[in-house]
């Protein structure tokens, strides 16, 4: 098999594999939260994203790794990131938390399909050795913070309601007054 192809086998899989986790564990339980707890756990997720810069640290990932893909990539996830973890320590101050989430979100969502585009543009797949140890977060870290993100939007922009019930919330065994 060719780079390209495993590189493109690698990316389908980590996207699907996401999806299914996501949509088994993840979302009943953002789900079910409060609004505000929900989005500060997706922030505490993105806040990881500074590890992006990595892809500018030499023998991190190869010498020959488009400069014109690392760079972006690394100060877009620096500064989502950022974002992120402005949003996590405003939390109490509402009137900027949300606007953070936001901002966050749309930088994040923003930065992974510019860095997409960029890596089709620039045949990212035929040179995917070249991201050394860094192939894994293409593989496994991006197609989380994708669907994260589509979460996080969809939870901003559906109208606020009460939690939805858990399925992993205890249920009561205590019989009423009324009987069973």
């Amino acid at each position: 098999m060719s780079a390209r192809e495993i590189f493109n086998i690698d990316m389908a899989m980590g996207y699907l594999a996401w999806a299914l986790c996501i949509a088994t564990y993840i979302w009943p339980r953002l789900r079910a939260m409060d609004r505000v707890e929900a989005h500060r756990a997706i922030a505490t997720f993105n806040s990881f994203r500074f590890c992006g810069l990595a892809f500018l640290l030499p023998g991190f990932v190869g010498p020959n790794l488009p400069q014109g893909f690392a760079t972006p990539v690394a100060y877009g996830d620096l500064a989502t990131a950022l974002l992120a973890i402005l949003a996590l320590l405003t939390v109490r101050v509402r009137f900027l938390f949300w606007p953070l989430v936001w901002a966050f979100n749309l930088v994040g969502l923003a930065d992974l399909l510019i860095d997409t585009a960029r890596a089709v543009s620039l045949d990212l797949p035929s040179v995917a050795g070249q991201l050394g140890a860094g192939y894994a977060i293409p593989m496994l870290y991006v197609p989380a913070l994708f669907w994260t993100h589509l979460l996080a939007f969809w939870l901003l922009l559906r109208p606020e309601r009460a939690p939805a019930p858990s399925a992993a919330a205890p249920m009561s065994l205590v019989a009423t007054e009324k009987g069973i």
